[in-house]
């Protein structure tokens, strides 16, 4: 129902009584909505997995942006988020272009969130400086 409106939290207060409807889903709204909480969880678990598989391989990032983009698109099944796109740019000291391009794409295959989704996940790394 369009008309429909709620606000949603979260335990740790991060969301509290955030603005929740059809409008911020499908129009231009003032809230969230479920699809912009996805590519939040998948940028900022992306984050985190890069920065471990970097220190695993003994480098140290002085900085991580990620940001995610989530497709969601009409199929036989119903609305489904089919595809989420993370676009990382970080600056890694000493880092050489293979060994960071293995720590993202085993960061990608392995956030717990990448393996949540059931979407095709793709991905820009661009290592800076």
């Amino acid at each position: 129902m369009k008309a429909g409106k709620g606000r949603i939290s979260t335990a740790s207060g991060a969301l509290k009584d955030t603005q929740y409807s059809f409008t911020t889903r499908f129009e231009n709204g003032v809230g969230t909505n479920p699809e912009e909480l996805i590519a939040a969880a998948h940028a900022g678990c992306f984050s985190m997995a890069l920065s471990g598989q970097l220190g695993a391989a003994g480098l140290t990032a002085t900085s991580i942006r990620t940001s995610a983009t989530v497709t969601m698109d009409k199929t036989d099944a119903g609305w489904t988020v089919t595809a989420s796109h993370l676009n990382v740019a970080a600056t890694v000291p000493g880092a050489t272009a293979g060994a960071f391009g293995a720590a993202a794409e085993n960061a990608k295959a392995g956030c717990p969130i990448s393996r949540l989704l059931k979407a095709q996940i793709t991905m820009d790394a661009k290592l800076e400086g």
